[in-house]
């Protein structure tokens, strides 16, 4: 009778730890990386694929899962303008993944990515990069089969991932400008167009029930690591300036070579910046890059992540490990990882090589950042010519 007992008191223990120790479902997450400043050209003359390294090592064993991808410019190394075999490279490139589509990476452009002032508006970028999927031909772009698929040109796109917003705005020549790209090389300083930044303030209001993402290629005015005004130079022992963080462009812009300097067509304009002062919150998060340095490097009082006006600016450059002075390349690229309910997400640096810590997560910089709102699920179990899976 009592080893009956006993018997039955085991198995009651047993049911209970059963059920105490049975995993509820996990919650959904959506991982978004980020990365850019490939600069595939510059690395491709020494050995390297910048773009095919970080790609691979993404898809790896020892990677890290990812859902979607922002490029967010400087494709091309060049400093004249970039050229149809740097274009065709970058395909390839492309080309080695497995896991995923290449329609999973949303892409925009950068400053090296323009074609000179007496060409047609970004022919190459339009042509070999492709957001639009207008030469497929080319790109191997097929819009179809986009997981969200996009609306507006490749200028200026946005689409939405559950309730994550995303706005894609591409760097373009300042049109009232006489020399630039192409003549001054690198041609610094961030330009939006009028229309673009009309449609951004147009699209932000109209979408405030979502969590709004911006991407641009440059970052904002003294928002993260040396974006001030002559931040991207430095003195020599004259005092006069030179080459910083940017190359050194006296005909050009150099006191703006580090943040988004011309919006309709107004130098210094502080067009977003006014915007967000005067309406904080109205966005989450604005990713940017351009600026190449180490994953913990401070200037101006400015780290790679900060906080202003309620929206996180997170500077996620480089890819690249020799399109910067020598020594100090430091490939890297971010994870943003988004969990059904929460209202933060948890924004990764990851080292795409040994350069300056172990490669892998780089903890040291690693955030977690508060959202205005939880973040919803995209619905449906899946999204049709994809990957994807929810």
């Amino acid at each position: 009778m009592r080893a009956r007992l006993r018997l039955l008191l085991s198995l009651i223990v047993f049911a209970v730890l059963e059920l105490v120790s049975m995993p509820g479902e996990a919650p959904r997450k959506l991982r978004v990386w980020v990365f850019a400043d490939a600069h595939v050209g510059t690395d491709k003359k020494q050995g390297r694929e910048s773009l095919a390294e970080a790609l691979r090592q993404s898809e790896s064993a020892a990677g890290f899962d990812w859902d979607i991808a922002l490029d967010l410019g400087d494709m091309s190394g060049g400093q004249g303008t970039p050229k149809d075999p740097e274009g065709e490279e970058i395909v390839r490139q492309f080309g080695i993944l497995k896991k995923h589509r290449r329609e999973q990476v949303y892409d925009l452009c950068g400053n090296h990515d323009r074609s000179g002032l007496d060409e047609s508006q970004a022919w190459w970028w339009r042509k070999w990069v492709d957001p639009a999927g207008e030469h497929t031909e080319f790109s191997h772009v097929d819009p179809m089969k986009r997981p969200f698929p996009i609306e507006g040109t490749w200028e200026r796109y946005s689409f939405r991932a559950g309730n994550l917003f995303f706005l894609m705005m591409s760097d373009i020549n300042e049109p009232t400008q006489k020399i630039g790209r192409g003549t001054l090389g690198g041609n610094p300083g961030g330009v939006v167009s009028g229309e673009t930044f009309r449609w951004w303030k147009r699209v932000v209001e109209e979408n405030r029930s979502y969590i709004i993402i911006s991407a641009h290629h440059y970052m904002l005015k003294d928002t993260t690591t040396a974006s001030g005004e002559w931040e991207g130079m430095q003195r020599d022992e004259k005092g006069a300036w030179k080459s910083g963080y940017h190359g050194y462009f006296p005909r050009g812009t150099p006191q703006g070579a580090s943040y988004l300097y011309w919006v309709d067509s107004k130098p210094d304009s502080g067009a977003f910046e006014n915007y967000l002062a005067a309406a904080p919150t109205r966005i989450d998060l604005w990713l940017g890059a351009h600026t190449h340095t180490a994953p913990d490097d401070t200037y101006g009082g400015k780290s790679h992540v900060e906080r202003r006006w309620g929206t996180t600016f997170i500077n996620v450059a480089a890819l690249t490990k020799y399109h910067t002075p020598p020594g100090t390349g430091v490939p890297r690229s971010w994870l943003l990882t988004f969990t059904e309910g929460s209202d933060e997400v948890i924004a990764q640096c990851y080292l795409h090589g040994n350069e300056f810590a172990s490669q892998g997560w780089y903890p040291k910089v690693e955030r977690v950042i508060k959202l205005s709102k939880p973040f919803k699920m995209p619905s449906g179990k899946s999204q049709p010519g994809t990957s994807v899976r929810w």
